[in-house]
């Protein structure tokens, strides 16, 4: 019966160990830095974090204290800068970024924190351009985009 309990005991340490808690940080003056869910020290589920002027400078989701899913990135004046996804800490599929009014100028495909795919460029929301890229290096350009879809599988563009 003693063994019981002791193992009891025990099994509930543990659980309250890794229990997840919410924690916020602040700077020395007393401005929120950073808040989101701790597990055994280590940064899970949704996190914001904040500029010195109070606005969100970015947000997402953690997985065992690697970025995970879809994180949107802003401007010290609080716009859209940049916004896509991470797998286990590293920039994949499609990211979106914009212009200083907010509004998409680019989106690439990454893959394992480089460009990996296509790039579709924008201006006054109208695609102006296409590139492909391997690891970040450019392998083509296209300047219209009859050509671009000549030449190129639509459905690559998922």
């Amino acid at each position: 019966m003693q063994n019981k309990l002791i193992l009891l005991l025990f099994m509930c340490s543990l659980s309250i160990a890794a229990q997840k808690k919410y924690h916020k940080s602040y700077d020395d003056n007393g401005i929120l830095i950073e808040e989101g869910w701790l597990e055994n020290a280590l940064k899970i589920d949704y996190w914001k974090y904040y500029n010195p002027n109070g606005t969100i400078q970015k947000e997402g989701r953690y997985h065992r204290g690697k970025p995970i899913k879809y994180w949107y990135f802003y401007t010290r004046n609080g716009k859209k800068k940049e916004a896509g996804h991470f797998e286990n800490g590293i920039k994949s599929n499609w990211w979106i970024f914009f212009n200083a009014k907010g509004i998409v100028d680019t989106k690439c495909q990454f893959r394992n924190n480089k460009r990996n795919g296509y790039c579709l460029v924008y201006k006054n929301k109208k695609l102006v351009k296409a590139e492909k890229y391997t690891n970040d290096k450019k392998l083509k350009e296209w300047t219209d985009v009859k050509s671009f879809r000549k030449e190129n599988k639509m459905s690559d563009l998922r």
